[in-house]
């Protein structure tokens, strides 16, 4: 998702290899909170804006050697994953980033039929909007508890996903996964927060 406010990488590049500091301006404005957020998202709250503030360092760094195989957004982002995910393993040694992707399913066997289709499908999230259900302060609290729940790769990609509406093209080259394992992080997200949904509602 290309940022209006922006000029084109093409333009942007450049300027900034050349130290032009209107243009650090610009990116520093229209990507340190997505940067931080991601940042949150891996390492919690407490260090995000340290991990952020490495990131940049690490960019700027970085920036003659860009070979420009993704835009600058998505360069930027997989250097804040990577730096947030060493401060992590720093951090703790004995931390899993995510889960076994093949054991712990998620998803109760006895709900899918030998075809894997729902034998007993979730329930809608809601009939009203997004919006509608963030109205909500309550669920908002239960989907903020659910998120904390998960797996620091799959916190990531469900808020690059339906947070940030970023592809996921670009989530997988954030978070250097194969797209087949992007797919399954974000669905084990989805189905994690919508399990704890259910239960909100179910109360």
């Amino acid at each position: 998702m290309a940022n209006p406010t922006l000029p084109s990488d093409d333009e942007l590049i450049p300027r900034l290899l050349a130290n032009d500091e209107t243009s650090y301006a610009q990116i520093v404005a229209a990507y340190h909170g997505l940067m931080v957020h991601l940042a949150r998202a891996i390492v919690g709250e407490a260090i995000a804006d340290e991990v952020a503030q490495e990131a940049w360092v690490a960019v700027l760094r970085a920036l003659p050697k860009f070979e420009r195989r993704s835009s600058l957004k998505t360069w930027i982002l997989r250097i804040v994953s990577n730096t947030a995910k060493s401060r992590l393993r720093h951090e703790s040694r004995t931390v899993s980033l995510d889960e076994s992707l093949e054991e712990n399913p998620i998803i109760d066997p006895a709900r899918l039929k030998p075809n894997a289709h729902w034998a007993s499908p979730p329930a809608m999230w809601h009939a009203d909007t997004p919006d509608a259900l963030l109205a909500s302060t309550e669920l908002r609290r239960c989907i903020s508890d659910a998120l904390a729940t998960l797996p620091p790769l799959q916190r990531a990609a469900v808020t690059l996903r339906d947070m940030q509406g970023l592809s996921m093209e670009a989530i997988c080259k954030i978070l250097e996964v194969s797209e087949s394992n992007g797919r399954v992080l974000l669905h084990r997200a989805r189905s994690r927060i919508q399990m704890a949904i259910e239960e909100h509602e179910g109360q």
